[in-house]
């Protein structure tokens, strides 16, 4: 009965993108819906661009072996970032009328920057796709005993068929649904172990001493991991495509800035619940996690101890939101090097061969994701790597083209190139920072160096 449950989700949100494909007629709807969505359903595509595999069972499984020091990345960084895209940056982009990220970067340095940024964006999303591939796998495989491969195929040709032909409509309105689904099955599951549980003083009396300080140990090394922690996705998931394109989609300026806030404080308050629910779970069923992979734990958890409306919610939620991230995330780098890479290259650009070229790029990245989720199974550092990429190249480009007067191709291009080039040699060595942060200065000095070069010159 779960099982088909499931699979009956599957199939109508499958049909749900289907039907909203019919509202595709050229690009723009395609890449930003039209710009004709409404604050509450870009908002629910906001808080649903990460709300997947990451938070759910990723950030889960590393609260229950670091406490809330484990989680400073997602979902404090992540709705941070959501936060902070309404305050400096969404109100600035909604004006420009563009579609990628990328076309910022070519309106404001150039087309070589924007062909180098792109290039770096694009791969920046394989790893985050893989993250939510394996999740999906992961439940069926739990659930069915469905193979692994089996499951990554399956779960590939499903986000695939709606994102191919809906686009941004099919996500945001599929988005929409499935956010009711993730909130609703999640305070159901909640309530749930609540009543069970009873008496919650021993749950949180039993636990390790500092399991919930927010703050690092005392030293150097310390705060440069606790602010990396923070800034991975707070700062490095803001120069993405997947966030612009939900954003755009928004009506008016207003509703994008007011999106990109509810979306990032429902983000916080929801993104907290599943780690109440593995706090419970821990206490009362410790055996189940020194049992295998923690990933795995609540998934089990839902099977050992959740009733059969209990299981459908929850699962059905689960699976909500790593759609809802999954074909979002799919789109961005389809878009990106459709509009950016191949459109400047083509004789003949029209929308309608242009339109075409993006949805068989979204079938390459489902391609490409589906082989790194078999190669590399851990969900979270698939998430990390990926937003550490962008925060490293992207984020400095971006920040200084608005606040910054001086700030040039020369800079731009340096910030790119320096930032990245840093960033994969500290990936290379040992060192007691996170190679990120010597990614980001080297990024800064960059774009400051290159600008105030080139600006002396003339």
């Amino acid at each position: 009965m779960l099982l088909f449950s499931l699979f009956l989700y599957l199939a109508i949100t499958l049909l749900i993108g289907l039907w909203a494909a019919r509202r595709v007629h050229n690009t723009r709807d395609f890449v930003v819906a039209g710009r004709k969505m409404p604050m509450l359903v870009a908002a629910s595509a906001l808080f649903a661009t990460w709300f997947g595999s990451e938070t759910i069972l990723g950030a889960s499984s590393e609260f229950l072996d670091g406490g809330l020091l484990a989680v400073i990345e997602d979902p404090f960084g992540a709705a941070l970032c959501l936060m902070l895209t309404g305050a400096l940056f969404a109100r600035k982009l909604y004006r420009l009328n563009i579609l990628t990220f990328n076309d910022y970067y070519r309106h404001r340095f150039g087309p070589k920057v924007e062909f180098v940024s792109a290039l770096f964006m694009v791969p920046s999303y394989f790893g985050w796709i893989a993250a939510q591939l394996v999740a999906m796998a992961i439940i069926l495989q739990t659930i069915a005993g469905i193979p692994f491969l089996a499951g990554i195929l399956l779960c590939s040709l499903v986000v695939m068929l709606y994102t191919v032909r809906g686009g941004m409509w099919a996500v945001s309105v599929t988005d929409f649904i499935q956010t009711i689904l993730i909130i609703g099955g999640l305070l159901f599951l909640l309530i749930i172990m609540v009543r069970d549980t009873g008496d919650l003083r021993p749950v949180v009396s039993g636990l390790p001493s500092g399991f919930f300080r927010m703050w690092p140990e005392p030293s150097v090394s310390g705060y440069a991991h606790w602010v990396a922690a923070w800034i991975t996705i707070g700062l490095g998931s803001i120069p993405q495509q997947d966030i612009f394109q939900r954003v755009m989609s928004a009506r008016t300026e207003k509703g994008a800035v007011q999106a990109s806030w509810l979306g990032g404080i429902l983000y916080l308050t929801i993104g907290l619940l599943p780690l109440v629910i593995v706090l419970l779970g821990r206490y009362r069923y410790p055996e189940l996690v020194s049992s295998g992979d923690g990933q795995n734990f609540l998934p089990a958890l839902v099977m050992h101890h959740g009733n059969l409306p209990a299981q459908v919610l929850f699962f059905g939620a689960l699976l909500s939101a790593i759609l809802s991230t999954t074909s979002g995330a799919m789109l961005a780098p389809a878009t990106v090097f459709g509009e950016n890479i191949l459109r400047p290259r083509l004789k003949d650009p029209t929308d309608a061969r242009v339109l075409r070229l993006i949805r068989l790029s979204v079938i390459g990245v489902a391609v490409i994701s589906a082989i790194m989720a078999l190669w590399k199974a851990n969900i979270y550092e698939l998430v990390a790597q990926s937003s550490a990429l962008s925060l490293v190249s992207l984020f400095i480009p971006l920040t200084a083209g608005f606040y910054w007067k001086k700030a040039n191709a020369t800079g731009a291009m340096a910030a790119l190139v320096g930032g990245m080039a840093v960033w994969l040699l500290c990936e290379g060595v040992e060192t007691d920072w996170p190679p990120l942060l010597f990614g980001l200065g080297a990024s800064i000095l960059g774009m400051v160096a290159g600008s105030l070069w080139t600006d002396r010159k003339t």
